[in-house]
């Protein structure tokens, strides 16, 4: 079975798992297979899963509690204590079934057990298929902070089932989108056109858009696999969008990861010259909420720790009107309130 794409060693299959995954899985050879799910993905994926690869129906598995509550250290260690008593070595295959939380987190175990084991992702959301999957990243929250220990490793591979969706309520669909419309607006012109004529009660064409979408992201970590240039343009939307995600995880309201990036697009490029465009698109996909005066400064500090930030800086890399170029610049606290307060506009 031939990959949709290659990515530094990395296999990413998009296609129905009967086909991609079990073609695959027998040319390994692989002492154990643990599955890691969440409290969701165990209810509503794993039988899929099941049923499709043919794998047996009690395969080891680590379940967590779902949500981005519990991508921490502390969950971490549950999920290496089952790998403990399952005596997991180190031929064995990790299979993150799951969202972006399960391959961040399940990944950075895998990646650091026993020095790392081989592991996949078999992504369940839109955000996870189109953005957290591909590309290596791994890691955890810590003190509040978005994906802030972590490591590089790339997935032995990844496979992109668009039958998952359909397990998705309508707002993680619509979060998810907010990472298609990110790689339309940096990298294809052809999707962003699409995406902006779509009608907004139409069923979209999933296979065509995963592809074009995951074609982005593999186009620059292709090229910049460890976020020294221009990887960073991936974080368009997060500077201001981390720092909001994470302001408002504690609170009895919180957002999801692609209803944050949606507001950091419309933010980051409040003053710029694409800011109609951005606005119009996005608007179009998320309801409008206010960000509380009171928290600009609280979303400021925590911009603080971006990882983009050097010599104590807060940079913002925004995309420019040709695919794949980028501009970046440093930012000050009056700058972002100035961005935030333009986002509370109720005529955006």
């Amino acid at each position: 079975m031939k990959p949709t794409f290659e990515l530094h060693g990395s296999q990413i299959f998009l296609g129905s798992l009967a086909n991609t995954f079990t073609a695959w899985f027998e040319q390994q050879q692989y002492s154990q297979v643990l599955i890691i799910v969440d409290a969701n993905t165990l209810e509503y994926c794993l039988p899929v899963f099941l049923a499709k690869t043919g794998l047996s129906s009690q395969p080891l598995l680590a379940v967590v509690s779902a949500g981005e509550t519990q991508k921490n250290l502390a969950t971490c260690e549950k999920i290496w204590h089952t790998m403990l008593s399952d005596c997991l070595d180190r031929k064995a295959l990790v299979v993150n079934l799951g969202g972006g939380v399960i391959g961040d987190m399940g990944g950075f175990c895998a990646a650091t057990w026993k020095r790392g084991v081989d592991f996949i992702h078999v992504p369940t959301t839109l955000l996870a298929m189109t953005d957290a999957a591909i590309g290596g990243k791994l890691g955890v929250d810590f003190h509040g902070l978005k994906n802030i220990i972590g490591v590089f490793r790339q997935p032995a591979a990844v496979f992109v089932d668009p039958s998952f969706l359909e397990t998705l309520p309508e707002r993680e669909l619509r979060s998810g989108m907010a990472e298609v419309v990110k790689h339309a607006l940096i990298g294809d012109p052809i999707l962003l056109r699409e995406l902006s004529a779509m009608p907004e009660a139409s069923s979209p064409r999933w296979p065509d858009i995963l592809q074009a979408s995951i074609a982005v992201k593999v186009h620059i970590v292709a090229e910049d696999p460890h976020e020294k240039g221009l990887r960073m343009l991936l974080n368009f939307g997060h500077t201001i969008g981390h720092a909001v995600e994470s302001y408002f995880l504690e609170t009895d309201d919180p957002l999801t990861h692609g209803e944050a990036v949606a507001i950091g697009m419309i933010c980051e490029t409040a003053f710029e010259r694409r800011r109609d465009e951005v606005a119009s698109i996005i608007t179009r996909q998320f309801p409008h909420r206010q960000i509380p005066a009171a928290s600009f400064s609280a979303i400021w500090a925590l911009m603080q720790q971006d990882k983009k930030n050097s010599s104590g800086k807060v940079r913002m890399a925004l995309p420019d009107e040709l695919p794949f170029s980028m501009t970046i610049f440093d930012c000050t606290q009056e700058d972002i309130e100035r961005r935030l307060s333009y986002f509370n506009d109720p005529l955006i």
